[in-house]
């Protein structure tokens, strides 16, 4: 296990507890073998109108990302990029549109995971009801049917605007895009519609006909668990952070 001594602890530093919740999602993605090598971003908006988010510097494995690690960004400030350690420049264009134009975007998590990237690989890239978790995310998704190459500047604008009100996009020929109100929730999310698309594929690949909730009961669960009385994303989270805090503390500095 690493100890990262080499690193500063930054308890007193501006915005230590979003970085520490960043890093932890950033280590646990890993974990769940979510990951894309070195590839792929997640972003933290921390101000008000989004126009400053912390992101993860270009090339870092995701099982290795710090706290301190991660970059304080500007929208309004391109030289950003002129850094030595600076963001991949697709994560600059992709996740400064979303924080710039999606005001539920404060948590951005883009991943490549396995059966969410197989789903937006379909020609029919819906997720219908057929169990709960699926049936959690009925009419809360957009399928991007129009994929343009690496999301530069034009690409991470359109993302944007497709995206609209929607916590979750499939994005089809590419991956995910999953945002939130704060990472503990994005997170979930981001957890639970892999999970989910697991589910599908796997029901998918049995070639027999799939159980399709009706369209009252799916709209009926999906409310249900958005209003369920228990904070169970932030339960979750506390408890991958306490794993993380037990067997890879190195994560916090």
């Amino acid at each position: 296990m690493s100890t990262g001594s080499a690193a500063p602890v930054l308890h007193n530093q501006p915005h230590y507890d979003e970085r520490v919740d960043l890093a932890c999602a950033f280590r646990w993605t890993a974990r769940l073998d979510m990951h894309e090598g070195v590839a792929n971003h997640f972003s933290l908006a921390v101000n008000d109108d989004g126009s400053q988010f912390l992101i993860n510097p270009c090339g870092r494995h995701f099982s290795r990302v710090k706290a301190s690690e991660l970059i304080l960004c500007d929208i309004n400030d391109p030289s950003i990029m002129d850094r030595p350690d600076a963001p991949d420049p697709t994560a600059w264009g992709l996740h400064g549109s979303m924080h710039k134009h999606c005001p539920q975007a404060r948590c951005v998590l883009h991943v490549h995971s396995k059966y969410a990237t197989v789903l937006a690989s379909l020609e029919d890239s819906s997720i219908p009801p057929i169990d709960q978790n699926t049936a959690a995310f009925y009419n809360r998704t957009v399928v991007d049917d129009g994929y343009g190459g690496l999301a530069f500047g034009d690409e991470g604008e359109r993302c944007a605007n497709l995206l609209g009100d929607k916590k979750v996009m499939i994005m089809g020929n590419h991956g995910l895009m999953v945002v939130g109100p704060s990472v503990a929730k994005t997170f979930d999310t981001l957890y639970l519609f892999e999970r989910a698309c697991q589910t599908l594929i796997l029901a998918y690949m049995t070639g027999k006909p799939l159980r399709v909730l009706s369209d009252e009961i799916a709209e009926k669960t999906a409310s249900e668990i958005e209003n369920y009385p228990t904070d169970m994303a932030g339960q979750h989270f506390k408890e991958l952070r306490e794993i993380l805090d037990d067997e890879e503390p190195d994560y916090r500095r």
